[in-house]
């Protein structure tokens, strides 16, 4: 390969290691609140994360840009800051990365927290343990498989974004030129062996991720037989 597929290959493992944390930190907490909350906006709000799923990922990066651009209210937020915009750089990446995975973050926690029986947070309740205490020493422990397939789909997920990277981030060498970018590159240049290369690189990935994701949820119910 050459020296600028392996940027993209960095850049690709920078933006979804980067995207695959922030995704858990707001992810976690949001799901939770949609497995405990019975409030009759559940559906709406549960529909909005999980929007991404159906909506084309241009149009999603359409109006990301929008809001993002200068003439948009986070993209004069920044003017007025005086930061840089986030439109065609890696922090716009980032951004448009963990709005577009989220659902396949949320989801999956929901329903972990969704599973664990409300006499296991009584008990613990009984014994005097706050929301926060029930939250980290009772929900998330019992959450675990929930976290680790969430884990593995936000970053594998994130590997694999095209449009909404295009949108947004452009194909700038080196800042947003990410692995999706530079199969499409080497496609239209006729570059079909290099192409072929990480094409099949990311198959292989995809793959990989596929089958721990099997193993990770069989693994309980399998109750370690053989």
């Amino acid at each position: 390969m050459t020296e600028a597929d392996w940027s993209a290959v960095r850049l690709t493992a920078a933006l979804a290691a980067t995207s695959t944390v922030l995704l858990l930190l707001v992810g976690t907490p949001l799901a939770w609140a949609l497995a405990r909350t019975r409030s009759r906006l559940k559906p709406v709000a549960a529909a909005l994360v999980a929007m991404p799923l159906v909506l084309p990922p241009t149009v999603l990066g359409f109006y990301l840009l929008i809001f993002m651009g200068p003439n948009g209210p986070l993209g004069q937020l920044m003017d007025a800051l005086g930061w840089q915009r986030l439109p065609f750089s890696f922090g716009g990446l980032v951004v448009a990365s963990v709005i577009y995975s989220m659902p396949f973050v949320v989801q999956p926690l929901q329903q972990a927290f969704e599973a664990i029986p409300e006499r296991t947070l009584e008990a613990a309740s009984t014994l005097r343990a706050g929301p926060l205490d029930r939250f980290f020493t009772v929900a998330l422990p019992l959450a675990r498989p929930g976290l680790l397939t969430a884990s593995v789909l936000g970053f594998a997920h994130t590997v694999g974004e095209f449009g909404v990277v295009l949108m947004i981030g452009g194909n700038i060498p080196g800042q947003t030129r990410v692995l999706s970018m530079a199969v499409y590159d080497h496609v239209e240049a006729g570059e079909i062996a290099d192409a072929h290369r990480l094409a099949a690189g990311m198959v292989a990935f995809a793959l990989t991720v596929l089958v721990a994701l099997y193993l990770l949820n069989r693994a309980p119910r399998d109750g370690g037989r053989p």
